[in-house]
Formats: structure tokens, C-alpha cells, sequence
């Protein structure tokens, strides 16, 4: 365990590495969505792989964070942040749930004759609204490391 004056590199490291596969994932969606007028079942096939693959994915972060980690670390930094990083992880169900009603509505999607640009642009706003609530958990999430850590992660 880094001294509590200094910042364990192999934590930060790896949130920082976290934050940039989330990054990746929700670009990746962001740019499915907008990429395509008029959707075709490859199209919605791809982007329920793509959601499904970015749910999977905050599952084991969720996981992770709940059992210990780097939030753990911070409140262990700084005991006042306890509170707030027991706020953060109570979202986490939210999270997951908004993105499994995508998936659902994606699939529905893929029932014969479903196929609409009209399902696809709510899907995109379904998205994005997700993709809001997932930032702002993070700029949370953000503020407690950064705080715990005494350490601006460039985020």
C-alpha cells in the first residue's frame, strides 16, 4: 500500500484505464446510433452485441467497486468521503437497469416488420439519456477519487 501522502500508481492506473474503455464503448454506441438513417437488421443486431458488451462491462466495474477498489482506498484516505461513495454505488442498479430497457426495446426491435428509423432515433435518445446518467455517476465517482487521493486524474 502507497504511503497516504502519495498516490498509488497501480490505482490510479487502472481507473484511468476503466475510464478510457468506458469511454471507447459509449463512443463506439454514440456513433452506431448516429451513423445510420435507416437501420437494418445487421445494424440493430450489432448494436445489441455493442449495448450488451457495455453492460457487461459496468456489471464487473460495478462489482469490482462495490466489493473494494479505489473508492475503498479513498475512504480509507479519507473516512468523510463514506458517504458519498455509498451514494455512487447506489446507482449502480439504475444504471444497468436503463440499459437493459435498450436492450429489450433494441431486441423488440428485431421482431419482423420492427425495423423503423422512428424506433431507431428513440432508441438513440434512449441512449443518450443513459449516456448522461452515466456521466454524471462518473464525474461523481471522479470527484471522491480525485478528493481521497488528493490527485487531479485529468478526467
Amino acid at each position: 500500500m502507497a504511503s497516504i501522502d502519495r498516490s498509488d500508481p497501480i490505482i490510479l492506473g487502472h481507473v484511468l484505464a476503466e475510464h478510457r474503455e468506458l469511454f471507447c464503448q459509449m463512443t463506439a454506441i454514440r456513433s452506431a446510433l448516429c451513423g445510420t438513417a435507416a437501420p437494418t437488421r445487421d445494424d440493430v443486431e450489432r448494436l445489441v452485441a455493442c449495448v450488451s458488451g457495455l453492460r457487461e462491462h459496468l456489471r464487473g466495474h460495478f462489482a469490482q467497486e462495490e466489493k473494494g477498489g479505489f473508492l475503498e482506498e479513498a475512504i480509507a484516505r479519507m473516512p468523510r468521503l463514506g458517504r458519498a461513495a455509498t451514494a455512487i454505488m447506489k446507482q449502480h442498479p439504475a444504471l444497468l437497469a436503463e440499459l437493459d430497457a435498450l436492450i429489450l426495446r433494441l431486441r423488440e426491435m428485431l421482431a419482423p416488420g420492427d425495423i423503423s428509423a422512428t424506433a431507431w432515433q428513440q432508441a438513440a435518445r434512449d441512449y443518450e439519456c443513459f449516456a448522461a446518467h452515466m456521466q454524471a455517476h462518473e464525474r461523481s465517482e471522479n470527484a471522491v477519487v480525485q478528493e481521497g487521493y488528493n490527485e487531479d486524474l485529468d478526467l
